[in-house]
């Protein structure tokens, strides 16, 4: 099984490279030459030695002979070699990065298909370490699976090519080491991928600890939590060092063993030829050069023998990047999905369940309900009875378990996404605001909008007027999380996101919720002015904010339970006027003018 997946890795890895095979093919034959030029080192020793050295000739004879012979290596190492090696560095690691390029972005594309409900089961460090740190591992795939095993092997192959051709016993004395290295390796590295995969998996829980805890370091702070969360981080820190160092010892053993077997090659070459040399077959340069060979065959070997234990790291990584791209899509366009160019915004929900995970119990249970093109309607209830699991079904955050959710009497499942999700627009009650401009997170809303309409999308929230008293206006920096602004602030730049969407469907989902009664008033306005001629659905647990809609819906346990308007409910004496007398509201049902 571990073969197969590592297998399929590969192939569905070398998509990624396949594009990029001439490169690839011209950075190894410029790699030829950069490994090749050093394979003419032993020759020229040899050459010194027995036809300049050793010889009978006049010594200035020799001298002119021995330097031609170190101009001509000099231009060859310098004029030569230096290109060839910066070139081939530089394409290798250029072709590498290109390819990493693409999973990422790949990966990015991926990350923004997959359903809320993966999300809700995930830490955000351990995806974004698949995406980052094993991403990165994977890169050695290329430099050196792809490109430097292949240089190192036919290196290997010229150098035993003219080693033959000089003397064939030496040859094979000095390849007698090579059936050990085999050994060694099928040894070794079949525990190597399974240690590597644990540390990396190790890795990822620590960044998923750590990115949380960063988010919520004023929760720890606020309650006193800094020695109980330093004992949390130690524990999985811990955890994280004994795979690291199981990883290590491994590796140590295996570098130990290599390093051992390449030692005593030197030590048969130098017993056998210096007796070769007592016997008059072998003279002195060619037993120089063969010690020279030896230096440069057993050089790639090591490469190749250290590659393996990269190339095992990377394809670790490679099946951890694979585990992700194959988390399925919960939610995704179905064949023959039509485009919705401007919804009237008529809404139904048919005897509609849901649950979050298959075998809970439901959070919505036959909910029926049919909302006219635009009407307000406000969902009420006690927190957990389902009034947002409602609303997240129409733009299809999640896929309903049961029945269906029309907009403008087609199901929701038969528009296609991208054209039902422009349909709606969401103010919630913790907007997310992005690190960057104010203008930046406003165009959000429409990105080619242009300034003239983010200023006025930005009166319309009466947002206008306090960023024009920031430090750069619209271009003022935000801060991550929108953290240099105020909640009301951050509201209302959201709304005016939403304005400039203009969708004919407005979701409020405890909009005002968390905001002090001044900036809820400035809010609640700008709200009014966003939901006129559009289709909304309200979900408040702050009565007096809902009075003005068409139609109240009390939702308890996955049911509406009561509908009508504000003083039909009252009028009931029912769940719905309980409650709202519990908070004690009294507020008048004509605070905001109807709809419609």
């Amino acid at each position: 099984m571990g073969d197969e997946l590592k297998l399929g890795s590969v192939r569905r890895y070398l998509r990624f490279i396949r594009p990029y095979r001439i490169e690839i093919a011209g950075t190894m034959a410029v790699g030829v030459l950069k490994f090749g030029i050093p394979l003419l080192l032993p020759l020229i020793l040899k050459f010194v030695v027995d036809d300049i050295l050793l010889t009978e000739r006049p010594a200035d004879e020799k001298v002119n002979q021995l330097i031609w012979i170190l101009a001509g290596s000099f231009f060859i190492f310098t004029v030569i070699r230096l290109p060839i090696e910066y070139y081939r560095q530089y394409f290798a690691q250029w072709t590498a990065s290109k390819v990493l390029f693409d999973i990422r972005n790949r990966l990015f594309d991926h990350i923004q298909k997959l359903s809320l409900r993966y999300y809700n089961n995930q830490k955000v460090g351990q995806i974004i370490s698949r995406v980052i740190h094993d991403v990165e591992q994977t890169k050695e795939f290329v430099v050196t699976g792809m490109m430097n095993i292949w240089l190192d092997l036919t290196t290997l192959s010229i150098a035993i090519a003219i080693m033959l051709w000089m003397d064939p016993w030496m040859t094979l004395v000095s390849l007698a080491v090579f059936p050990l290295y085999g050994v060694a390796v099928k040894y070794f590295y079949q525990g190597l991928r399974q240690l590597t995969r644990e540390r990396s998996q190790a890795l990822a829980e620590m960044q998923g600890h750590l990115h949380e805890r960063i988010q919520g370091i004023s929760v720890i702070r606020a309650f006193n939590l800094e020695k109980h969360e330093q004992e949390q981080f130690d524990q999985r820190n811990h955890r994280f060092l004994d795979r690291a160092l199981a990883h290590a010892r491994w590796n140590a053993r295996t570098f130990a063993v290599v390093n051992t077997i390449t030692d005593i090659a030197p030590l048969l070459v130098i017993g056998f030829a210096g007796w070769q040399v007592l016997q008059g077959n072998l003279t002195i340069g060619e037993m120089t050069a063969f010690y020279g060979y030896l230096a440069l065959i057993y050089a790639p070997i090591r490469r190749l023998v250290n590659a393996s234990t990269t190339l095992t790291q990377a394809l670790a990584s490679m099946d951890r990047v694979f585990e992700f791209v194959d988390e399925p899509y919960d939610i995704r366009d179905k064949p023959g999905a039509v485009q919705v160019d401007r919804a009237r915004g008529e809404i139904a929900f048919k005897d509609v369940h849901f649950a979050y995970r298959e075998g809970e119990g439901p959070v919505l249970d036959g909910v029926n309900l049919h909302i006219r093109a635009g009407e307000t309607v406000a969902l009420v209830g006690m927190s957990g009875g389902g009034k947002s699991s409602m609303v997240s079904l129409i733009p299809r955050f999640y896929e309903v378990t049961g029945g269906q959710v029309e907009v403008d009497g087609r199901d929701v499942r038969d528009w296609t996404l991208a054209s039902l999700r422009r349909q709606v627009g969401m103010v919630l009650q913790d907007n997310i605001l992005f690190s960057g401009t104010v203008l930046e997170n406003i165009r959000m809303g429409r990105t080619d909008a242009n300034m003239q309409e983010i200023v006025a999308a930005a009166k319309a929230a009466h947002a206008h007027d306090f960023i024009m008293n920031l430090p750069q206006g619209y271009e003022t920096e935000i801060g991550e999380r929108g953290v240099k602004l105020s909640g009301g602030q951050k509201q209302r730049v959201a709304i005016a996101r939403v304005f400039l969407k203009n969708p004919p469907i407005l979701i409020l989902d405890e909009a005002t919720s968390a905001l002090d009664l001044k900036s809820e008033q400035l809010i609640q306005e700008s709200l009014r002015d966003l939901a006129r001629n559009r289709t909304t659905l309200i979900v408040a647990h702050r009565l007096s904010t809902i009075t003005h809609a068409d139609r109240i819906c009390l939702v308890e346990q996955g049911r509406i339970l009561e509908s009508g308007s504000h003083q039909e409910l009252m009028a009931k004496q029912g769940k719905y006027a309980r409650l709202f007398q519990v908070q004690n509201l009294g507020v008048t049902p004509e605070r905001f003018p109807r709809s419609r």
